[in-house]
């Protein structure tokens, strides 16, 4: 309310205090206005204090630059050396498989290759736990970002149709996580690499990104009684704690709306292919996934039958998944296990991976010495690695090199003539049959 003519004036002592109340004010806004341009001041410096002698790989937002330098857009590369692709690697295992797991890792390590590591719902937490913190204590992980626990994990009954349900939620996680990555390969705990990933990349850098090496065949067999009649009910899917699995006593036909194909659990997939499994239109997959969760041991016939139903994928299917494994002569399930007396036919192969291994069989470690060329708890080196020639670590960040650098060796050449013996002329004659 504004004052009126016959307002009386302010006294002195009133004035003299508002003049005393605006000169503390001053200060105070001098003081603040100061303390605010000091703190500018020294943030500036840190700012633009020396970088550190080591990159701080923690918490960076793009992976290391040593490993993957800045390129021009549009780089000029000779024709016949094309770009090395990158492979998603889902790494499973069960109760105890935490040093397994690690173990296949570093045998299997790339900085262009993307990692999801599983440790079923039979491992405890605390152990899952642990080995997220190992992954995530090492920097050349860090650095590269292409290393990743799941943390809520699912049961996987080896002769129930859970596994499927675990694959494809690994295959879903790696798709969220990047895009960038050709080839999708399910690895468990007990496989192991015949060839380093410098061969593997430089080989299949030079084939078709939509073939699927997958075992497959429409002759059931035996199979037809065991694995493909019965009706079960995996508790996998629906129980928190480990169950018996539950058969039924009937027994269902075999479908006639699509055609059923056995192969093995192994594969390696097609980045679209996965993507049309999980995110595609088709409605098929799904059909065949309800279809199949009644089913003992599915997983062995989940991705064959999709490949071999359709018809975008029924012609990029080559009929060999690049896996060396024996069965026992007494079990046409069950495969034998390896050990140094099938070293030299596991390499004759040219197979890429093979199965099964026992934990720590002294078979591992003639692989890691003779073949991958991998120091114990080491990574395998490769072009990348600088001092891989030197010691083989690669662990210390001054070591990186350029990720897109493939050093391939003797293996390159083994696996390159068993490609071409099954890529031959009567590769398409033996597709989905």
């Amino acid at each position: 309310m504004q004052a009126t003519a016959s307002s009386p004036k302010p006294s002195v002592p009133l004035i003299s205090s508002i003049k005393d109340i605006n000169n503390k004010s001053s200060i105070y806004f001098i003081i603040t206005l100061t303390s605010i341009f000091s703190l500018l001041f020294i943030l500036s410096l840190s700012s633009i204090s020396q970088p550190p002698t080591q990159p701080n790989t923690r918490y960076q937002s793009r992976p290391d630059p040593h490993l993957f330098p800045p390129r021009p857009p549009f780089t000029n590369r000779i024709p016949s050396d094309p770009t090395p692709p990158s492979i998603a690697y889902l790494i499973s295992g069960s109760k105890s498989d935490s040093a397994r797991i690690l173990r296949l890792l570093y045998a299997s390590y790339h900085p262009r290759n993307h990692y999801l590591l599983h440790l079923d719902l039979y491992a405890t937490q605390a152990e899952r736990d642990r080995l997220a913190l190992t992954v995530q204590s090492l920097p050349l992980f860090r650095a590269a970002q292409n290393v990743n626990v799941i943390g809520k994990a699912d049961f996987a009954y080896p002769k129930g149709s859970s596994p499927i349900s675990a694959t494809l939620h690994g295959a879903s996680i790696l798709l969220r996580l990047t895009k960038k990555w050709d080839w999708f390969i399910n690895l468990r705990a007990c496989d192991y690499p015949l060839v380093t990933q410098d061969d593997l990349l430089h080989i299949i850098s030079y084939l078709p990104k939509d073939l699927n090496f997958v075992n497959h065949s429409s002759y059931v067999g035996w199979k037809e009684s065991r694995q493909m009649k019965p009706i079960i009910v995996d508790p996998g899917l629906y129980l928190s704690e480990t169950t018996e699995m539950f058969y039924a006593t009937q027994k269902r036909e075999l479908p006639n709306a699509f055609r059923l194909f056995t192969g093995s659990t192994f594969s390696i997939l097609s980045h679209d292919f996965i993507d049309f499994c999980i995110l595609g239109t088709d409605n098929f997959p799904r059909i065949l996934l309800m279809y199949l969760s009644n089913t003992p041991s599915s997983l062995s016939n989940y991705f064959p039958t999709i490949l071999c139903n359709s018809r975008q994928f029924n012609r990029t299917v080559v009929n060999h998944n690049l896996l060396y494994v024996t069965f026992n002569k007494t079990s046409k399930e069950k495969s034998h296990s390896l050990t140094s007396k099938d070293f030299d036919a596991m390499i004759q192969s040219g197979a890429a991976f093979a199965t099964e291994f026992q934990f720590d069989d002294p078979i591992l470690d003639r692989i890691d010495q003779e073949i991958l060329r991998r120091s114990p708890g080491k990574v395998v080196p490769g072009g990348w690695c600088l001092d891989g020639s030197k010691n083989g670590t690669c662990s210390n960040w001054q070591s990186w090199g350029d990720a897109d650098i493939l050093s391939p060796g003797p293996g390159a050449r083994r696996l390159e003539t068993r490609i071409v013996e099954l890529l031959n002329s009567t590769f398409r004659s033996r597709q989905c049959i």
